[in-house]
């Protein structure tokens, strides 16, 4: 097997950790995960003590001799990635942060594990506490995002070479996360994209909450990883000598990693280990009194020995020096690619951007296309890419559908990382947590495309995105009865609702060019939460025409058309609905009844402003009507009481779309008809 990098650069990097190559030495630090682990659980009456007493060898050998980090310098580019994909085994990961020095990781957190207001959440939460990478618990997302940041390893080295970025990123995964749909998904991809600095030490314990997984799986998941493109190792789980043995060969492999670790949960308990009974509850004060009587560990709970805690502190010290190294080597780098290594790692987007957009809005307004939002989205982008070369794109297999390839980004593949465009293939829920994992790893704004409809594919890595507030942007074309003749399998008539219920995630549905370019914009420009654009697949009327700098969609929704005389009605709409909206205004204003419409094309962003403007907006005291084609849920707030609704009340049809407008009875003369009503 050739490996990826000289062996001697990998010896030297080994021997700047602790080689713990003491047996009683590694036993008494692995075991001191192990009781810190299990005394948590048992404090908090509530966890998971089985998979860190059972990967507590893996553990301390992959800290002690391998893992690049400094609890000094959490975020420093350049030091590989630990994921714990299995993330309900989160006293792992929180014994290792205090054992090696995290300071924000103290004793008395470990002691308040799963409390109200402490950093030890029952799982893994991003942004809790330095050096937990991703927040994990639903299984295998963590194991789909650590590829998006073995992937961005690869992109940024591909930008700046060797001396920036050269690093690992390493996974802890289970049964469970490999049973999980989407670790297909991402096992598939990583092997498919060769992602040598990919490692995963699978758990294999063979028990899961019900009993033995053989109950519920008969897979060989070496052969399915081999199979995907994988090199695959199957040893010892507690033999510290084979354990490093394995890493050091996955570490020279040209392909992506698995290191089965054949170990027994629950390591050590007496009468529970290798059982499903240490798998989620406490193990009960007689059996870690036994577990420490077997293991020969003297301490009492949360007592770690000086020399076994000084221990793992060196080894915590011991990145230090290669922190210092790399960031001499960041200092030596020309002006401009230091600046723009940093910058991109900073987050902050490029200077002209902005009045890239505004040059762009210009041309469309003053054009007005009649373009489908989806065009209209790739026409922006083609603006966007080549302001901001860190956006990186992508679809599941509809670049020509979803409009997210432009001129500016060559496809990504195993021979070739400088592109800014991955083909995710059929791989939606992969595709998203990818995405998260390549936000997370810094350097890179992750967007990539899809129809609305599959949204429900991806919801549980689009709610993770919200949770720990990535910069993610989706782009969610085909996404009403408008897209016609596919029917209603692809018609996602409640999707718009079950987003705007996600907390933290801005959900734009703009109504022509100018208003897409404006979501394109606010989008970009939100760094603490992920975005999702809706667009249309079927051509819609400009409504903006006039030049205008103001991103008007930025205060979620404005008046874009205020009533001829003294406003009796207003019409509230989105995306494509907008022109119905108008055009039902024209038939009251023709009727003497002054109307206004409303663009509303970000509902978060209008629910953030003032009373006074969303009053102003609202229009107190008229008669208000919202259209959209979707279910009604959510418009009541800005209805009130007395308001009408017109859109969807079920699934759709298959039909062009002029004839599914006009058989659901979304058109201007319906809008008009329910001002009527309304006015008596």
């Amino acid at each position: 097997m050739t490996p990826t990098r000289p062996e001697t650069a990998l010896q030297s990097e080994a021997e700047t950790k602790i080689t713990a190559s003491d047996t009683a030495l590694h036993r008494d630090m692995a075991n001191a995960i192990r009781f810190l682990s299990a005394d948590a659980v048992q404090k908090a009456n509530s966890g998971h003590p089985g998979m860190p007493m059972g990967m507590a060898d893996a553990a301390t050998v992959l800290f002690t001799r391998f893992l690049k980090f400094d609890p000094k310098a959490p975020d420093w580019p350049d030091r590989d990635r630990f994921v714990l994909s299995a993330g309900h085994g989160s006293m792992l990961l929180y014994s290792l942060l205090y054992l090696t020095g995290y300071e924000d990781m103290d004793i008395e957190q470990l002691k308040n594990f799963r409390q109200l207001g402490s950093r030890t959440a029952g799982h893994p939460e991003y942004g809790h506490a330095a050096g937990i990478e991703t927040t994990t618990g639903p299984l295998g997302q963590g194991l789909a995002n650590a590829v998006g940041m073995a992937l961005a390893e690869r992109l940024l080295n591909a930008r700046f070479g060797d001396g920036a970025v050269d690093h690992f990123t390493y996974v802890l995964a289970g049964d469970g996360c490999l049973m999980e749909g989407i670790s297909h998904e991402a096992v598939s991809l990583a092997g498919h994209l060769r992602l040598s600095r990919l490692i995963v030490l699978w758990d294999d314990n063979s028990i899961c909450i019900d009993g033995p997984t053989d109950k519920t799986v008969s897979d060989d998941q070496p052969a399915r990883f081999r199979a995907s493109g994988w090199d695959v190792q199957s040893i010892d789980g507690h033999d510290a000598d084979a354990i490093t043995r394995a890493i050091e060969a996955a570490r020279a492999s040209p392909t992506p990693s698995l290191i089965g670790c054949r170990t027994v949960i629950g390591y050590g308990a007496p009468n529970k280990a290798g059982t499903a009974a240490t798998h989620g509850a406490p193990l009960g004060d007689d059996e870690i009194a036994g577990a420490r009587e077997a293991l020969g560990w003297d301490s009492g709970p949360f007592d770690v020995p000086d020399g076994v805690l000084g221990q793992w502190r060196q080894a915590g010290h011991a990145g230090a020096a290669q922190r210092r190294d790399w960031e001499a080597r960041i200092q030596a780098l020309d002006e401009a690619r230091r600046a723009e290594f940093e910058r991109t790692q900073a987050g902050d987007l490029p200077d002209g951007w902005l009045e890239a957009v505004d040059a762009h809005k210009a041309r469309v307004a003053g054009e007005a296309p009649p373009w489908a939002t989806r065009k209209a989205s790739g026409e922006a982008l083609e603006v966007l890419t080549a302001a901001i070369p860190e956006m990186i794109g992508g679809s599941a297999d509809l670049t020509g559908s979803v409009n997210t390839m432009t001129s500016r980004t060559e496809a990504i593949t195993a021979d070739d990382y400088s592109g800014r465009y991955l083909h995710y293939g059929v791989r939606e829920h992969a595709m998203a947590a990818v995405m998260n994992g390549i936000a997370l790893h810094g350097g890179f704004i992750p967007y990539a495309g899809t129809f609305l409809v599959f949204v429900d594919y991806m919801k549980a890595a689009m709610r993770l995105s919200a949770l720990m507030g990535l910069r993610v942007i989706y782009v969610l074309t085909h996404d009403s009865i408008g897209l016609g003749e596919d029917g209603p399998t692809h018609q996602a008539v409640e999707t718009l609702a079950g987003l705007r219920a996600l907390p933290n995630f801005r959900l734009f549905r703009p109504c022509d060019g100018v208003e897409t370019a404006e979501c394109w914009a606010l989008a970009l420009a939100n760094r603490d939460g992920p975005s999702g654009l809706v667009l249309t697949r079927q051509g819609v009327a400009a409504q903006r025409t006039e030049p205008d700098d103001e991103n008007l969609s930025a205060r979620g929704a404005y008046v874009l058309a205020e009533a001829d005389g003294e406003r009796a009605a207003t019409v509230l709409a989105t995306g494509s609905e907008v022109g119905v909206a108008m055009e039902g205004r024209a038939l009251l204003q023709a009727d003497g009844i002054p109307t206004a419409v409303v663009s509303m094309p970000c509902w978060e962003l209008f629910d953030a402003e003032d009373e006074d403007y969303r009053r102003r907006v609202l229009g107190p005291g008229t008669v208000r009507v919202a259209v959209e084609a979707a279910v009604s849920l959510g418009w009541e707030r800005y209805l009130g009481s007395g308001g009408s609704f017109v859109g969807m009340t079920g699934f759709g049809a298959s039909a062009p779309a002029p004839a599914l407008f006009e058989h659901f009875g979304i058109t201007a003369e319906a809008v008009a008809g329910a001002v009527r009503k309304q006015l008596g």
